[in-house]
């Protein structure tokens, strides 16, 4: 559906622009806005390396037992079919850190690797287990303490309060993956 609407907008745009004699307008904004992709990727890019190389060093603590062993009766309630000395259990939870932290980039290799992880234990190959959808809900929904892809993102535009949306994030994150927990409690119940 999307690759039919925004080619549709940009030839609404680029007609529109002929008409009223705006082209100039256009090739203006198509270059300042490729200059501005291209700086917050690399603004992007800075920050995803750091929190990556963070991470790194944090999987080679005891950091991450203490996390675990933190999330441990958490995720006995929302993966009630996975062990705790399963290789997916380590993997949920390094993921689940990882987003808390805001670290959507460095969560995603660890996310695949524990729904590779689940799909092995899965008995119907074919069909998602209760532990692979509450996965993906939580990840959907993922509660974030530290937002900083957004953080970066707001640092790169130029925001003089570029942590100022931090207790809004709080508070839809929570509110987000709180509401679809208990839901999806209740249909995996029926169904």
């Amino acid at each position: 559906m999307l690759n039919i609407i925004w080619p549709l907008f940009i030839i609404i745009s680029l007609i529109y622009a002929i008409f009223f004699g705006r082209v100039s307008e256009v090739n203006l904004s198509i270059f300042d806005s490729v200059e501005n992709a291209v700086q917050i990727s690399i603004n992007l890019l800075g920050t995803i390396c750091l929190w990556n190389g963070i991470i790194k060093i944090a999987m080679n603590t005891e950091l991450v037992d203490k996390l675990k062993r933190l999330l441990k009766p958490i995720l006995k309630v929302l993966f009630p079919e996975i062990k705790e000395k399963d290789q997916a259990y380590s993997e949920i939870s390094m993921n689940i850190v990882a987003n808390i932290m805001g670290l959507g980039n460095a969560a995603t290799p660890l996310g695949l690797n524990a729904m590779k992880s689940m799909q092995k234990e899965n008995l119907e190959k074919d069909r998602l287990s209760n532990s692979m959808a509450m996965f993906i809900i939580i990840n959907t929904a993922s509660i974030q303490i530290i937002p900083t892809t957004v953080i970066a993102i707001r640092t790169s535009l130029g925001s003089k309060n570029p942590t100022g949306m931090i207790l809004a994030v709080w508070i839809a994150t929570i509110g987000a993956a709180v509401s679809a927990i208990i839901m999806s409690k209740i249909l995996m119940k029926r169904w």
